[in-house]
């Protein structure tokens, strides 16, 4: 008795690499034939990876070979300027600006922990005027947010962030340039601040640039996940694993460690990288404006926090 049609043995068609992109040759190498037969897959089209001397060869059943090109010529457009070049101030000036930006955060620890104030303008008390005093920052004075990350309660606390946290800033800073990177670490530190005095009891106070720095943690490992977000598991859950390795390392290492807000820090890192992540690099002339937007609300936010509390 003949087959029917049901019956009848799949066609499987090999895919030519050039019908897709004309540079490529009929072999593909490894990388790229695991990110197609991964593509092809995720569409719902049935896709078969064989080996054949130097390489992979993929096929497809016949009726689907003209489908499976044509979402393999989608992901070849939306891929080919991915991941974005680097903005043209990256490298060694970010590197000094976020260098000289963690000095003057040194400067500005050694002035609030003068016996007399700063020239005697100022109260000695500044920890408790820019302290993220949970009650305080519920009763309206949002300044707190911003200020407490500009705040170390000793040389320890202080070093450990200069030394540790400025590797992942300059990091930052040179993926996104330095003005984008210093503003998304007030936004996040800001926002981790924000969502602890959610949480936190009353009475609790926290200060420390560890908020914003486990922020810069969680972009990095967003920005590297979602850059492998069609390659295997393993490749694009890597850098979160390692962004949560170094919270539990880092972020739990005293007593008076605030858990919660490195924490907050690391997810809202994580959203803001999400988020940026496809978005266009920053320019020169935007990186700049950036950056004195950071500036002025820093310098906003102590005034307040000086004159404005009462």
């Amino acid at each position: 008795m003949p087959p029917t049609v049901d019956q009848a043995p799949t066609l499987w068609r090999t895919i030519d690499p050039a019908r897709v992109e004309g540079s490529l040759s009929r072999i593909l190498e490894d990388e790229l034939a695991r990110d197609w037969h991964l593509v092809l897959t995720a569409r719902g089209i049935d896709a078969r990876l064989q080996r054949i001397p130097g390489g992979w060869e993929l096929a497809v059943p016949g009726p689907e070979l003209e489908n499976a090109v044509r979402e393999l010529r989608l992901y070849m457009v939306e891929n080919r300027n991915w991941p974005p070049a680097p903005p043209a101030d990256s490298g060694l000036d970010n590197a000094w600006v976020s260098a000289c930006i963690l000095a003057t955060l040194a400067l500005f620890h050694n002035i609030t922990h003068l016996p007399d104030g700063l020239f005697g303008l100022f109260p000695r008390d500044w920890m408790n005027a820019g302290a993220a005093h949970v009650a305080a920052i519920r009763d309206g004075q949002w300044w707190r947010l911003a200020t407490a990350l500009t705040m170390h309660t000793g040389t320890t606390h202080l070093a450990a962030n200069i030394l540790i946290g400025g590797v992942f800033v300059i990091r930052l800073c040179r993926e996104v340039g330095s003005g984008a990177g210093w503003c998304m670490l007030l936004l996040v530190g800001v926002a981790g601040n924000y969502v602890n005095s959610l949480i936190q009891p009353s009475y609790h106070q926290a200060v420390g640039a560890s908020t914003a720095i486990f922020g810069a943690i969680g972009i990095l490992a967003s920005l590297n996940a979602r850059r492998h977000r069609l390659r295997q598991f393993r490749k694009w859950s890597l850098p979160l694993a390692a962004g949560l390795a170094l919270l539990a390392l880092l972020g739990t290492g005293e007593e008076r460690t605030d858990l919660l807000a490195h924490l907050f820090g690391f997810l809202c890192g994580l959203a803001a990288g999400w988020f940026i992540a496809p978005l266009p690099q920053a320019g020169p002339r935007l990186n700049r404006w950036m950056g004195l937007a950071t500036v002025g609300t820093i310098v906003l936010a102590w005034w307040l926090a000086l004159h404005g509390s009462g």
